[in-house]
């Protein structure tokens, strides 16, 4: 008897195995151990873009957007905007998926991004958590991110507070048109709209909506497409001719030919 009081009295006395004997956890020697000396924080790039950018480079995210370079990196866009861009959860939907063992529910994330200055990108990311979701939609919108072009609605006088000519957008049954509008009227849309068109930096414009607007993600999706198609047209100020320069992987060849660190 006293020798199951020792172990605790439940039969075979296992209180005292298992102690210490599983992955490590808390160790240092298994998951997590050793990275400690690794800053998280310091980015290393992995593309030629990226370590341009890190390298100072190019100058500005309009190089990028003259040739059409595509960006595989969020940071790259942090780089240029991390100060200004700000980041809009538009809308958080259930979505359900049927299996064998029931239902598997997951979330889908619509995050919008821009710096009110003529930038504007939108995400859409589906995963098993709120958080997670949210966090992938805002990579993912920043990998989106495009340029707005903005104008004037009769006298050019001033900023640009405007799109510059009626732009369509279509995702799904939803058609959206954006139509210029002179300066004071303010942005004429609905609340999603409003805050995509603020982000993009315009402050007056009409818009114009048909099919299911109720569908949120075709929706705020028809507007971004729409505003992104604003440098698709060459207006009679853009009809001069201007002698492209070579591209930034051409003119700096010898650094990229270097081995990174």
């Amino acid at each position: 008897m006293s020798g199951e009081g020792e172990r605790g009295g439940f039969g075979r006395g296992r209180g005292e195995r298992g102690r210490g004997r599983g992955r490590g956890r808390g160790r240092g020697l298994g998951r997590g151990g050793g990275r400690g000396d690794r800053d998280e924080n310091v980015w290393t790039p992995v593309t030629k873009l990226g370590r341009l950018v890190k390298e100072g480079k190019i100058g500005s995210i309009e190089e990028i957007f003259l040739f059409s370079l595509p960006v595989k990196e969020a940071e790259i866009i942090d780089f240029f905007l991390k100060d200004r861009l700000q980041d809009e959860v538009m809308k958080i939907m259930p979505v359900q998926k049927q299996s064998s063992a029931g239902q598997r529910t997951r979330f889908k994330a619509f995050v919008a991004v821009g710096d009110s200055n003529g930038h504007i990108g939108l995400g859409v990311k589906c995963s098993s958590e709120v958080a997670t979701a949210i966090r992938g939609a805002i990579t993912a919108a920043k990998l989106n991110v495009a340029p707005v072009r903005r104008g004037f609605w009769g006298r050019k006088s001033g900023l640009p507070h405007t799109v510059p000519c009626k732009v369509t957008g279509k995702c799904g049954s939803v058609r959206v048109r954006l139509i210029p509008a002179p300066r004071g009227t303010g942005l004429v849309s609905s609340i999603a709209g409003k805050k995509l068109l603020h982000m993009a930096g315009v402050d007056d414009c009409y818009s114009s909506a048909r099919g299911h607007t109720r569908t949120m993600g075709n929706y705020i999706k028809a507007i971004f497409y729409a505003l992104s198609k604003t440098y698709g047209y060459l207006s009679p100020e853009l009809w001069k001719e201007n002698a492209l320069t070579t591209s930034p992987y051409q003119e700096h060849t010898d650094f990229l030919s270097k081995k990174a660190l």
